[in-house]
């Protein structure tokens, strides 16, 4: 297996166990993390102390459910993540879900940046991938 898909996949598992210390474990200290204008915590975050941050609030709004990756893209040091949020957030009954992806750069083993994309296709073009298909990482 891709180790950069090894690290994507202990990533989200912590994200979804909530445990933000392991979340950050391949994280370098100079970290980019951009979520787009259109998502509720927009904005661009830096190191890893401002991303753990980030990510700990937006987690922080779910009462219970999980973000889950549906399939790793590889291209040299891009990595895109495609993934599916299912999760009731804090105060209400109503579960909420949603398709999305999340492109990650790595650097000597450590992920430098991290974006998020509302439009998978979006998350390609970052990466450079125009076949799927042909960039799939078999995990």
């Amino acid at each position: 297996m891709n180790p950069n898909v090894q690290a994507l996949q202990d990533f989200f598992a912590a994200i979804n166990r909530n445990d933000m210390q392991a979340m950050t474990k391949d994280f370098a200290p100079d970290i980019v993390r951009i979520e787009p204008s259109s998502f509720p915590m927009a904005g661009t975050y830096r190191g890893i102390e401002h991303v753990r941050e980030h990510v700990r609030a937006g987690r922080g709004t779910w009462a219970e459910g999980t973000c889950e990756p549906e399939g790793f893209f590889v291209n040299g040091d891009k990595v895109v993540v495609y993934l599916y949020a299912w999760v009731r957030l804090q105060a209400t009954n109503e579960w909420i879900g949603g398709r999305f992806a999340d492109g990650f750069v790595f650097r000597d083993g450590k992920i430098t940046e991290y974006l998020s994309f509302g439009e998978r296709q979006e998350a390609l073009d970052w990466a450079g991938i125009d076949d799927p298909a042909s960039c799939r990482d078999a995990s």
